[in-house]
């Protein structure tokens, strides 16, 4: 049981950095409206910030449906490695993501991105 506590915080640090709890979440997200949400396009990327974009879109699409499974039964193996595997990813680019945070635009884009992955996981 111990190592599942573990697991759990490295899972929670993990979702901490990506900006995915829920009042890092809601302090992002409760400032942009409605129309804002549905219209990415408001936030003009750069070349190198939108091709990040596009890594992690991917990867929330491979990220959704693992965490789900763990959530619908924490012993799922494979799903626990999946979340590992998935992690280590976000973290290959967790650097770059925290420079491009400091940009208004990317970190409305970012947060407008992460909204549908939290909506769709909580």
């Amino acid at each position: 049981m111990q190592g599942m506590n573990e697991y759990e915080e490295s899972r929670r640090s993990f979702l901490t950095k990506l900006g995915l709890t829920i009042g890092a979440g809601a302090l992002g997200v409760e400032k942009l409206s409605a129309k804002v949400m549905n219209d990415k396009t408001e936030f003009p990327l750069s070349a190198d910030q939108q091709q990040l974009m596009d890594r992690y879109e991917q990867w929330m699409d491979e990220f959704i449906p693992v965490i789900k499974a763990f959530r619908a039964n924490p012993a799922d193996l494979d799903a626990q490695k999946g979340i590992a595997d998935l992690s280590e990813v976000a973290e290959s680019w967790r650097e770059q993501l925290t420079v491009f945070m400091k940009d208004d635009n990317f970190a409305r884009y970012y947060m407008t991105a992460t909204e549908r992955m939290t909506k769709e996981i909580y």
